[in-house]
Order: structure tokens, then C-alpha cells, then sequence
């Protein structure tokens, strides 16, 4: 029985479908064939049902009443002389016609009746022109007496006629009008007038409908380029009617006369713009490709143009202006129509040309027929069919651009489809409770999802707790928010992490997700060292920057204690870096371990590490640190089977609310190089209010001036003399020093601010300000420096490494090159041995400009004779620290005396610095040393003082060296006392 019944509806179910398939075939296919055959077949062997024939064309006489009006007499009588025509232009004059003619007699079976078949007809009165006998008058509003109005002009009734009768008629017009007569029998006139109304509703009926379909498939497709289109075909149909002759009705409704000039204007003007808004939006990609697009621009300007005419211009005046500003429109779309189907040839632009080029071929023959009596179509019925044909091929392109758009939404969602399978990021979707409704493949193998389950797993049941949650609040927020969510521990993916991304869509919620496990650990471990060193797992100087600056901000005392390795580097040199590291890991492991208050400890350089003690008075921080030196010092460091010895020295400093981060390491750090200095103590400690934090503080406004200000305020430049020893009163050389007075009037040393400077980054502005200014000096007052050979000026290391420096420097050279054989530019020994090269070209330069080139500090670096060969300068400045204690330590002299010949050999001057007692001075002058330069000789002056003075031993004050200067001059007195001196230094 069961199977029985199986068998039946299975039976029913083919059934069923060869039956769908039997309809569906006889619908879509068999129907519209039977349709379309029987249509074809109908127009070609069927009568019209409303079929007119036998309408003659009347000739007749035509006179204009140009000015004073005529009686129909008169008017009759001077038809006589006027030419005979069949058809006559008013060209667009609006002063009364006359014309008469003969009507014929059609018969005795039929009256008699004569149609005017003009649309600008006005009004029209006819006579018998025998005995000026009224036959009625018409107008566009009412007829009279035999008169009527019929299709789109006038007739009017004569009767059974037995013999031909001549009529005397007047008219006026409007616009493009032309004028014939036609004699008709009355069935023939009905049927014409018939077939005319059915032309008239065809085409009104066919283009409203099609306007109607489009503009509904516009709106709720949101196409507004078809709402256009619409508009369009609403245009189209009132043009087929003006040209029918019956838009003087508008759905049945009857428009008034007094309407119609302005209506036809504006309707003309619009319909003008409506096409170029059109072609420019259905074509506005192939636009782009043809060019010519101020072409279609001032096509546009155009239609403007005649839109504003439409609204002040008289109906005869407009049409003129129609003529002309139409007819260069209709020109520049048939160009482009051309090169759209030479260059743009797809099905779509192919309907739409040929619609549009209907349209302007039937509105072009308009204007010929009305300008210049030119007709390419004839009849309603041409119009009719150009109308229909038009909408027909816009409706095909219509359905072309539909297939179109559907055939690339299929290849959209089969690439979309392809996509969603292949793509490697999970995608998915939820229903409104949180199962599974799709999922593709890299889904489910992320998660080890099977269709089958879709219904049954929960999206909880892969992810932590309270993921349907987060993921409902995330689709929430829309497709900006994106979520981190871990895997389920009961699935054992609970050290997973996945990046979800979710919207909600038609009540679902569908969304992305990418496993980023790695990414995430990749993100720790970035996170991580951007905050600790790598080496030692401690805080790296950001890290520290970041402790202080929380620290600063509360209220409790705390510490900062910065530690330094002391022998550090032996174990670096000696044994490689990979000992080295070993020793820094545990000297921050035993930091670690020591602070066990949950300080934060970093390393901010090489052997550098930096506690801050937080919540911790300074005495307590004090002997935590002593702790920490015995701790860091005492124990050696096992690195394999050898052990190392490494010391500590720590600075210490109370620090306060609001301390700044730089300010509060800056201290620390120079108790650190204080307590470097002391041997035994290793620890030095920094409490509030300490001189060494006012001084630091100092020093660090006045990097912040130098920073903030190009040239800081208060610069100005002295001047120390240096004496020959061989003509001490012949000449005055000097060098220039700089010094910056403060705002409180006190005068800061050059070393502070030469540091400033080079911490600030703005040494080599201070040193073009002081090269500048010295130029401009020795300019002013050449004339005063008579004994002037050289003037001596510092040029620092950062200076002579700053390629825009040099160029700057070298162009002022060349500004005042009669005096740069004056300048004696002085460079340390390890600046000049930085770069050998860059100092060779830069000696060169100097040279070049007449220039000279003097090597100071010689002897305090790694003195090479190698590089001093290889360096042309002009003069040695001996370092003060030899000079200074040269006549208590023999070997000073020896080295003295060495760097004296060493320069002599080399054709150098040398010049002694630091001199400061006559022992030392008389112990040069043996020596052999060319030039001395020490408060014993002057100390800086004022530049008044400079040019006051005659020579460098005009500012000597002290009796016993101004005596050995006037013995210099007298050989045999100087000679006298270098024996004096050799016996003294003898006794030592």
C-alpha cells in the first residue's frame, strides 16, 4: 500500500513537470512568435479600417493685407492679378491671408467639403465669392455657420454641389505656417479625421505608457539617468503632437488657445535640454573616450540660451532663434552620435543612437519644412511611425542595458561566490541566536566545522566565554569596530587568538575571521621591547623615561640611583662581547634580585643601569645602594670556567614631584661621574637643594636658550694678545674668545657655552656669528692693526663637519677675501684627525684664500707624527697642561722641547699657552718657542683695549717680565739671563 502510494506521487510529480515545462515553452516562446507573425501579417495584407482617398489639392490665389484692411469685395477683386499656387508659406508672418479658389463638385451621392489642414491656423472666414455670401467664421475656440475644426486645421461644408463654386476666404497664422486647400467628400474627411485620431491616440497612448514604465523602474531602481528618459519620452510625444497638430490637448483636456505660443516655446527649449542632459548621462563613459567634450558643453551654454529666449521672445521672434540655436544643437549631437557608433560599438550604444537618431532626423525635417519649405516626411503617419520607432528602439536598448546589468550581477556574485570559497579569512554567517547559517571553507577548517553542524554549534561553543556577546555588541557598532577574541578552552584552542570583524545584514550577523596567534605574539614581544632591553629582559631607556614620569607625578619621596660598571670594558676588550653580555645579564639579574620592592630597573646604555626607587626616603635609598655596590663589586661574575671582577659606582638623587624626566637622569648622571672620580666611596648622593643641582639646572637653560634661539642675546667677543718672543714689541696677534653675558649682567666662561652650544645642536651658528662678526671688525678697523700679523679663532668639530657651514663659511671668506690672510683658524688635534681627508680639503680651502691653519691642544690627544706630516698647518698651540708645569717636571720640558723642534722642522710656528709666571716664560724663550699666550702676558681685553695698543707687550704689568722683555732686544742681556736660568733650573 505504501508503495503504491509512493509510485503515485512520484508519477504525479513527473507529471507535473513535463506539464511546466509544456507551459512555460508554449508561453515564452509560441505565443509571442503568433503574435508577432500575426502583427507582420496584419500590416501587410489588411486594409486600414479607416482608409481615405480622393482628396484633391486645390490651386489657389493668394494675397497678403499687408496694411489697411480689405472688404471682401476688394480683396476678391484684387485676387485676380495675384499668382496661382497649390501651397503657400506665410514665413511666420501674422498679417491676414486672402486667398480664393473653386471648389469642385464631388458628386451627388456625397456633399462637398474643404479642409485647411493647418496648425497654426488661427482663424478662418470664408464667402461664396459669387454674391458675398457669409459661409461662417472659426477660430480655435468656436465655429460658426458651415465652418468647423477638423484634424488639425479647418474645413468648411458646401453641400451637394452640382457645379464648381469659387470661395473667397481670410486667415491668420502663427509661426512656420503653410497653406493649402483640399477637396474632400464627406466619408472620405471622416474616415482621414478618424485615422488622425487614432495616430493621435496610438502615439499618445504608446510613448505615456512607455514613460510611465520607465520612470516607475527609475524610482524604484533609484536609475535617475532613466527618470530623465522619461521626461525624455514625455517630450518626444508633445514634439509628435506639435507636429500632428493636435498639442493643443493634453490627456483628453483641451489646452487654451492663449496658452499655446508660450507652451510650444518652453516645450522646445526643454526638450532641447532634456536631450543634451540625456546623451551626456546614457553616454557619459564613451563621452570620455571620443573627446569633443566642449563640443557638448557649449552645446549645453546653447540650450541655455534658448530656454531664456523661450521665456521673453514672441512666438514669431522665437522661431527664428529656435531655427538657428537648434539646428547647431541637432549638429553637434549627430557629430557625436557619429563617433559614439565609429568608436563606442556595443549593442546598448548602438538602440540608443538609433532612438535618438530618429528623433533628430524627424525634428531636423521639421526645421527644414518650416524654414525653407523642405519636407522629408510627409503626413501624420511618417511622424506617427518615427515617434513609435524611436520609443520602440529606446525600449530595446532599455531592455539591452537591463541584460547588461543583469549579466554583470551574475558574473559579480558567481566572482563574489568564487571569492567567498577560495579566500584564506574565515567568512561567516549567523542567525539571529548564534548558529551557524554559512560558512566558508577556511572557516570550517579554522574552526573543524562541518555543514552538518551548522544548526547545532553555537558560535560559544569555538571562543571564550561571553564571545556571542562581544560579537553582538561588535556588529553593533557597524563595519568600523574590529574584536580580539581568544579560542575555547573546551576545544582546546584557548592559546588561540582571532581578529573578528562583524556587521549586522537582514537581521543575520556576517562577518570575517583571521587566526593572528602569531601576529598577537609578534605584538607582545614588539610591546615588550619597546620597553626593555633585550639583552638583560630590564626596562630600556624608554622604559626607564616612562617610570620616572609616573613616578614624578606622585606625591610619596622616591630615589633614582644610576649605576655604572667601572671596569666594564677590560671585560669587553680582553675576552669579546659575548663575555661581556653574560656579565650584563647578571649584573641586572642581581639588581633584580636585590630590589625587591618592586622597583623598576633599567639599562640606558652599555654598562648604564638605572634603578628608580619608588615610596623610598634617600637614607634608606643610600643603604640600599652601599648594599648594591657590595653586591655588584665583591662577588665575581662566573662566565664559563673564567670569573670577572667588576666594580660599580652609583649616583644618587632625592627627587621631587614634578621633576622632569631629563633633569632627574642628568643629575643622576653626573653624581655618577662624581662618584667615578672619588676611589674609595664609589657612591655620591645628590639630596634636594644640593649646588650641584642649581649648577646642572644652569647648564641645562642654557642648552634650552641655545636650542630655542638660533643667536642667543647677550654674545659678544674679547680678545687675549699673543706676544712674540723674538719681537715682542713689534707686533700685536691676538686671539678671539667668546663669552655670553647673562641676563643678571654677569659674564658666563666659553667652555659653558661651547658645551651648550654643541649639546644644543647650535655650535655651528655661534661659530658663523663669531666669524662674521670678527670679518666685519677687522674691516672697520684695518688701519688700526698696523702689527697685526695673525688673529687666532676656534673653530669647533661640529663646525668643521657641517658641509652648509663650510659652504657658508668659505662664501664670507670670498665676501672679504683682502682680509682672511689675517684669520688663523684654530682646530684640535682630533678634530683634524676625525676625518683626515675632509681636513686636508678643508686646510686647502683656507690656504687658497690666503687663510692659515693652526693645530690646537697639540700633544693632550693621540699624537701621531704620521697624520702631523700629513697636515699643512701653519702653526702648533702647545697644551697648556705641559706648559703649565713644565718647570716642575723635567720630563714637560723634554716633551716641550720636542714639539718646539718637531714644529720648527716642519716650517710651523709654535705657540705656548697657559703662561703664567716668568720662570715658565724665560724657560720658553730658551726653549725656542715663537709665540707665549697667558694671563702673565694679558688676560682677554675688550676690543677698545686691542686697538689702543701698539703691541702684545703693551699689556704686560709685571716688573720682572717687563725687564726680561727690554733684555730681548739687547742679545747680550737676554743671553745673560739664559745662563742665569739654566743655573737656577740646574739647582731643581
Amino acid at each position: 500500500m505504501a508503495s503504491a502510494t509512493l509510485f503515485s506521487l512520484s508519477k504525479f510529480r513527473h507529471t507535473g513537470s513535463w506539464l511546466d515545462r509544456a507551459l512555460y515553452a508554449f508561453s515564452v516562446y509560441i505565443v509571442p512568435i503568433l503574435i508577432a507573425g500575426g502583427t507582420i501579417a496584419t500590416l501587410l495584407l489588411l486594409p486600414r479600417q479607416y482608409q481615405a482617398t480622393g482628396a484633391i489639392t486645390l490651386p489657389f490665389h493668394v494675397l497678403n493685407e499687408h496694411k489697411a484692411s480689405l472688404a471682401p469685395a476688394d480683396a476678391f477683386a484684387r485676387l485676380h492679378d495675384a499668382p496661382s499656387t497649390t501651397r503657400f508659406s506665410t514665413q511666420l508672418s501674422e498679417t491676414p491671408i486672402w486667398f480664393t479658389f473653386t471648389a469642385p463638385a464631388m458628386g451627388a451621392a456625397h456633399p462637398t467639403l474643404i479642409e485647411f489642414p493647418s496648425r497654426h491656423a488661427q482663424t478662418l472666414s470664408c464667402w461664396v465669392a459669387s454674391s458675398m455670401q457669409p459661409l461662417g467664421h472659426a477660430d480655435r475656440q468656436s465655429a460658426t455657420g458651415e465652418m468647423r475644426a477638423v484634424k488639425a486645421g479647418f474645413s468648411v461644408y458646401l453641400g451637394f454641389l452640382a457645379n464648381p463654386v469659387p470661395l473667397l476666404c481670410r486667415g491668420t497664422f502663427s509661426g512656420p505656417a503653410q497653406l493649402t486647400a483640399l477637396a474632400w467628400d464627406s466619408p472620405n474627411l471622416r474616415n482621414s479625421a478618424l485615422d488622425f485620431q487614432e495616430a493621435s491616440g496610438l502615439i499618445g497612448g504608446g510613448l505615456l505608457t512607455l514613460a510611465v514604465f520607465v520612470f516607475v523602474t527609475a524610482i524604484i531602481n533609484r536609475e535617475w539617468t532613466y527618470v530623465i528618459f522619461a521626461v525624455w519620452l514625455v517630450g518626444n510625444l508633445r514634439l509628435c503632437a506639435n507636429a500632428m497638430g493636435w498639442d493643443t490637448q493634453w490627456l483628453d483636456r483641451a489646452i487654451p488657445p492663449d496658452w499655446m505660443p508660450l507652451l510650444r516655446q518652453v516645450t522646445f527649449a526643454a526638450y532641447y535640454l532634456l536631450t543634451g542632459a540625456l546623451f551626456s548621462q546614457l553616454f557619459r563613459r564613451e563621452l570620455r573616450s571620443i573627446g569633443y567634450r566642449w563640443l557638448l558643453r557649449a552645446g549645453q551654454y546653447v540650450g541655455l540660451v534658448l530656454f531664456a529666449l523661450a521665456l521673453v521672445l514672441p512666438y514669431s521672434r522665437f522661431i527664428p532663434a529656435l531655427w538657428g540655436l537648434g539646428g547647431f544643437g541637432i549638429g553637434v549631437l549627430i557629430f557625436l552620435l557619429a563617433r559614439l557608433v565609429w568608436l563606442a560599438r556595443s549593442r546598448t550604444v548602438l538602440w540608443y543612437v538609433a532612438s535618438l537618431g530618429i528623433v533628430l532626423f524627424a525634428t531636423f525635417s521639421e526645421v527644414l519644412g518650416a524654414a525653407f519649405g523642405l519636407k522629408l516626411l510627409f503626413g501624420g503617419v511618417n511622424t506617427v511611425m518615427a515617434a513609435l520607432s524611436s520609443s520602440m528602439m529606446a525600449a530595446f536598448a532599455i531592455a539591452e542595458q537591463m541584460r547588461a546589468e543583469r549579466e554583470h550581477r551574475r558574473q559579480a556574485q558567481t566572482e563574489l561566490r568564487n571569492t567567498y570559497e577560495v579566500t584564506p579569512i574565515g567568512l561567516f554567517t549567523l542567525d539571529s541566536n548564534g548558529h551557524f547559517v554559512r560558512a566558508n571553507p577556511a572557516l570550517r577548517a579554522m574552526l573543524d566545522l562541518h555543514k552538518s553542524d551548522y544548526k547545532a554549534r553555537h558560535w560559544n561553543d569555538y571562543f571564550e566565554a561571553g564571545a556571542w556577546g562581544a560579537l553582538q555588541a561588535l556588529a553593533s557598532k557597524g563595519s568600523d569596530g574590529e574584536l580580539e577574541m581568544g579560542g575555547a578552552l573546551a576545544r582546546g584552542t584557548a592559546e588561540r587568538r582571532y581578529l573578528l570583524k562583524a556587521i549586522r545584514s537582514n537581521g543575520w550577523v556576517e562577518g570575517s575571521l583571521q587566526d593572528v596567534t602569531e601576529r598577537s605574539k609578534a605584538i607582545e614581544r614588539l610591546r615588550f621591547l619597546a620597553e626593555h632591553d633585550p639583552l638583560t629582559a630590564s626596562l630600556n631607556r624608554r622604559g626607564v623615561e616612562k617610570a620616572i614620569a609616573v613616578e614624578s607625578e606622585e606625591t610619596l619621596p622616591w630615589a633614582l640611583a644610576y649605576v655604572d660598571l667601572d671596569r666594564f670594558k677590560l671585560v669587553n676588550d680582553l675576552f669579546g662581547h659575548r663575555a661581556g653580555d653574560e656579565v650584563l645579564k647578571q649584573v641586572a639579574s642581581r639588581m633584580r634580585a636585590h630590589f625587591d620592592r618592586g622597583y623598576a630597573v633599567g639599562r640606558i646604555g652599555g654598562d648604564e643601569f638605572v634603578c628608580v626607587m619608588s615610596d623610598t626616603s634617600i637614607d634608606d635609598a643610600i643603604a640600599q645602594c652601599h648594599e648594591l655596590i657590595a653586591l655588584l663589586s665583591d662577588a665575581p661574575y662566573q662566565v664559563g670556567n673564567r670569573a670577572f671582577q667588576v666594580k660599580a659606582s652609583i649616583g644618587l638623587v632625592e627627587c621631587s614631584r614634578g621633576v622632569r624626566v631629563q633633569d632627574a637622569l642628568s643629575h643622576a648622571d653626573r653624581a655618577c661621574r662624581e662618584a667615578k672620580k672619588v676611589a674609595h666611596t664609589r657612591l655620591v648622593t645628590y639630596r634636594k637643594g644640593a649646588a650641584a643641582f642649581e649648577e646642572r639646572a644652569e647648564e641645562l637653560r642654557l642648552v634650552e636658550t641655545l636650542g630655542r634661539n638660533r643667536l642667543p642675546a647677550g654674545l659678544f667677543l674679547v680678545m687675549q694678545p699673543i706676544m712674540s718672543l723674538s719681537a715682542p714689541t713689534e707686533s700685536l696677534n691676538f686671539e678671539v674668545l667668546l663669552r655670553l653675558r647673562a641676563p643678571d649682567g654677569s659674564t658666563l666662561p666659553a667652555g659653558k657655552v661651547i658645551v651648550a652650544a654643541e649639546e644644543s645642536g647650535n655650535i655651528a651658528a655661534i661659530d658663523r656669528w663669531v666669524i662674521t662678526t670678527l670679518l666685519a671688525w677687522i674691516e672697520k678697523h684695518q688701519e688700526s692693526l698696523p702689527n697685526t700679523q695673525f688673529i687666532c679663532v676656534n673653530l669647533s668639530g661640529g663646525s668643521l663637519n657641517d658641509e652648509q657651514f663650510m659652504e657658508d663659511i668659505f662664501a664670507l671668506f670670498a665676501q672679504y677675501r683682502s682680509i682672511v690672510h689675517y684669520l688663523c683658524l684654530e682646530i684640535t688635534e682630533s678634530v683634524a684627525l676625525h676625518d683626515l681627508e675632509n681636513t686636508q680639503r678643508f686646510i686647502a680651502r683656507v690656504h687658497d684664500m690666503g687663510g692659515k691653519i693652526a693645530l690646537d691642544d697639540f700633544g693632550a690627544g693621540y699624537t701621531s707624527f704620521k697624520y702631523l706630516k700629513a697636515l699643512s698647518a701653519d702653526a702648533l698651540k702647545i697644551d697648556g697642561e705641559f706648559i703649565r708645569t713644565m718647570c716642575a717636571h723635567p720630563a714637560d720640558i723634554a716633551i716641550v722641547e720636542a714639539i718646539v723642534a718637531l714644529a720648527r722642522n716642519l716650517g710651523m710656528r709654535s705657540v705656548a699657552e697657559w703662561v703664567e709666571d716668568a720662570d715658565t716664560l724665560r724657560a720658553l724663550q730658551e726653549i725656542g718657542v715663537d709665540y707665549v699666550q697667558g694671563f702673565l702676558v694679558a688676560k682677554p681685553q675688550e676690543s677698545a683695549a686691542i686697538l689702543a695698543a701698539s703691541s702684545a707687550a703693551s699689556f704686560v704689568r709685571d716688573p720682572e717680565v717687563v725687564s726680561f722683555i727690554e733684555c730681548l732686544s739687547e742679545p747680550d742681556q737676554a743671553l745673560a739671563y739664559g745662563y742665569e736660568w739654566r743655573a737656577r733650573m740646574g739647582t731643581h
